[in-house]
């Protein structure tokens, strides 16, 4: 028997239905944009099901036509004045951890959009089910902000330089990529998702084998385009494994202009339309996450995003959601407007390390591992 929250018009949804539960993002009218109640609800449905010994089994979806396009961007330009949006920053790479470290069985079921950290509650999972709907980007320096959410950590280890690709230029994969990226596991097509959700309800099992045989059962292999960009790599990896960001632009330009080579103008142009600070900090933060540890690219992120929100060198966020989501007229004023103006010591500022207090607190072994919460940290007690 389903048991759901009494209120069908909350943010999410937890279903028990035998040994699997089931999460739905339920914000279908902004496209399940993630704001600080889905990022708390979230939190503790999984807390309180993974101590749970009778769920086996959780799936996650997205109401209406997007799985999730990522943070909501409204809700961080609201909160321009203060350090309003510092809680949902805080719980949100905290949930990232628990994510990426969940101790139950996973599947998402991913039709649609899935960006930023909506991406971030996908490419982690154990399983990955997309669509021939689903598209993938991360489109956060466009906007002034950087590549968050663990980004820093999952494109640092994609093929190649593909992940400073797609952070940098904001381009978007297709589920085909997606899974030949290793950022999703499985290909079926969106009218037999309903009946394979069905099939995984009546399961009763977190057995990984029992609940890969049960998707394979709808799933199709795929092939990428001979188009797409993966096909690209040894170009992209040419231009993208430049040590800055004026560098990767200079080898972009030297390439668009040979033949065959048209792919790149879009991403190009991205490229020169994002915030040039945000450019800065995305590539250094995804070349660090090479190196760092799951644990070390949350902190670093949680700090960058802080920093950022708190416009510690510039509000090119501001602008960047302004021209986007306010005023939708699709031109940033960036501060500085060119790559060239940004400042070494000003990136450095961003990357500054907090105090060991003030850092995210990330448990250190499954002991203490839903320890660190919000409200345990000195965040939440010099805001009582």
């Amino acid at each position: 028997m389903a048991q759901e929250q009494a209120n069908p018009d909350e943010v999410v949804l937890g279903q028990e239905i035998n040994g699997v539960r089931v999460v739905t993002l339920n914000r279908p009218r902004q496209l399940n944009g993630i704001s600080d109640r889905v990022v708390y609800i979230l939190a503790q449905l999984l807390e309180k099901w993974e101590k749970d010994d009778d769920a086996k089994l959780v799936i996650f979806k997205g109401a209406g036509r997007a799985f999730s396009a990522g943070g909501d961007l409204k809700m961080f330009y609201e909160g321009r004045s203060d350090d309003s949006c510092l809680e949902v920053v805080y719980r949100m790479y905290w949930l990232c951890y628990h994510i990426h470290t969940y101790k139950k069985t996973t599947v998402a079921l991913v039709n649609g959009l899935a960006m930023g950290g909506g991406a971030a509650l996908v490419a982690p999972l154990k399983f990955a089910v997309v669509t021939e709907k689903t598209v993938f980007a991360t489109p956060e320096a466009s906007v002034g902000l950087h590549t968050d959410c663990s980004f820093s950590y999952i494109h640092s280890r994609l093929p190649g330089y593909l992940g400073e690709y797609l952070a940098l230029s904001g381009a978007r994969l297709n589920a085909k990529e997606m899974i030949a990226a290793g950022l999703a596991t499985h290909f079926v097509l969106s009218e037999k998702l309903e009946e394979l959700e069905r099939r995984l309800l009546n399961v009763n099992t977190g057995d990984e084998s029992a609940i890969r045989a049960v998707i394979e059962e709808f799933s199709t292999d795929v092939q990428i385009d001979q188009e797409s960009i993966l096909n690209k790599l040894p170009t992209i990896d040419k231009c993208f494994s430049a040590e800055t960001v004026e560098e990767i632009l200079k080898s972009l330009e030297s390439e668009v202009s040979i033949d065959g080579n048209q792919w790149i103008a879009p991403g190009l142009k991205s490229m020169r339309r994002s915030s040039p600070t945000a450019l800065k900090i995305t590539l250094r933060s995804v070349r660090e996450g090479r190196k760092q540890s799951l644990p070390e690219c949350l902190k670093k992120e949680f700090r960058l995003t802080i920093n950022i929100l708190r416009s510690v060198v510039t509000g090119d966020v501001y602008e960047g959601i302004r021209a986007l989501s306010i005023d939708k007229d699709n031109a940033p004023k960036w501060s500085p407007t060119t790559i060239e103006e940004v400042k070494s010591e000003d990136i450095e500022r961003v990357f500054k390390q907090f105090s060991s207090e003030h850092e995210l607190q990330v448990p250190s072994d499954d002991s203490n591992r839903w320890n660190g919460k919000y409200e345990q940290t000195v965040y939440a007690k010099s805001s009582q």
